[in-house]
């Protein structure tokens, strides 16, 4: 299946339905006066997070997406049945925003966490509501409210505890496949991964977490170059970012001025992802004699100022890789229970501000 991470939709929540003007007629009642009831309210439309499912292909095709209207009311006071909601199941980290105002209005991170997206409208008032002293036989009641129309953008976000940086080439699908079960596709060319893979490392029976392994970056990669924002969109979510780079370039390329480079275009993008926590994997050691390797790996760290953790790895030969994962671990045992916390308390249902509907 095709890996799609955006796409939009429109949304369209069922219009309230009318009021009833209706009059009682029994035998031996006269004057039985105003019986018509309220129309019935509008479907609305809602999101649900679906771990089952890991694209937005399916927006591909169906585009867009209509509740149901509510019924008329009826005489006898009967009031009309409300419209059926429409539920649409969307993939767990997908980004909703409003297209005509640009604003992120939702972000479902949890299985079975749902969004109004699109409010039903009100049903109108029938014809009992307007009686008075004076005017006791109404032919007055009022159209049902119109429901919601939205555009909607969708984004997914990969979930994932840990996220790769790195130049296209710089080993990261390799890694993903020395640490995980993972197969994302390994070639020796630039761009070779085209979407994002995610891999669980497991180190023992209640110890894994998720690693991503994203299209590589390029420079100008924040204003779309390559494969750009596709990629930074998803390490967006990460927790820890694995900066993976060729301690030895065939092409001759300085080391530093490609780490700099990456932190240039993450800076561009969202600055807050400098602040994450970002460790250096100075991958393809195999290709080094063992003598050179520490002496170019401290003169690297030295040009950086580097001052948080590295490691030396070869990831084809699968050398050094589970001592990174070890530490990932060991970072996560100690941050995960907060950040389960913060999670538990996020909300079930998510309703937009400007919907009018009762939270």
């Amino acid at each position: 299946m095709k890996f799609v991470d955006e796409a939009s939709i429109t949304v369209q929540a069922g219009d309230g339905g009318n009021g009833c003007v209706s009059f009682r007629r029994e035998k031996f009642i006269p004057l039985g006066g105003p019986d018509g009831g309220d129309g019935g309210y509008g479907g609305s439309v809602w999101l649900v997070a679906d771990e089952g499912l890991n694209t937005l292909v399916d927006f591909r095709h169906q585009r867009q997406f209509k509740a149901q209207r509510g019924q008329n009311g009826m005489g006898s006071q009967m009031y009309g049945k409300g419209g059926e909601d429409t539920t649409i199941r969307v993939p767990i980290g997908t980004v909703i925003t409003n297209v005509d105002t640009a604003e992120v209005i939702g972000d479902l991170v949890r299985h079975g966490q749902r969004m109004l997206v699109a409010q039903g409208g009100k049903g109108g008032l029938g014809n009992m509501h307007f009686k008075t002293s004076v005017n006791r036989a109404p032919r007055k009641a009022t159209p049902g409210m119109p429901g919601d129309l939205r555009q909607l953008k969708m984004e997914l976000r990969v979930l994932a505890d840990v996220g790769l940086l790195g130049f296209p080439n710089a080993g990261k699908s390799t890694f993903i496949r020395a640490v995980s079960a993972a197969t994302p596709r390994v070639a020796d060319y630039p761009f070779t991964t085209l979407h994002p893979y995610l891999g669980v490392v497991r180190l023992g029976s209640d110890q894994s977490f998720v690693i991503a392994d994203i299209p590589g970056l390029i420079e100008g990669a924040a204003e779309g170059a390559g494969l750009g924002i596709q990629f930074l969109r998803h390490v967006a979510r990460t927790s820890l970012l694995l900066h993976l780079v060729d301690i030895a370039p065939q092409d001759g390329s300085d080391v530093v001025t490609q780490v700099r480079a990456i932190e240039h275009e993450l800076a561009k993008f969202n600055p807050e992802l400098l602040q994450r926590p970002r460790w250096l994997v100075l991958n393809k050691i195999d290709m080094l004699a063992p003598e050179e390797r520490d002496v170019i790996a401290q003169k690297i760290i030295a040009e950086l100022g580097w001052t948080q953790p590295w490691f030396l790895v070869s990831a084809l030969a699968r050398e050094n890789t589970m001592v990174v994962c070890q530490q990932v671990q060991r970072f996560f045992e100690s941050t995960r229970e907060a950040g389960a916390q913060r999670v538990d308390m996020l909300p079930d249902d998510i309703r937009l501000r400007d919907t009018g509907a009762q939270g």
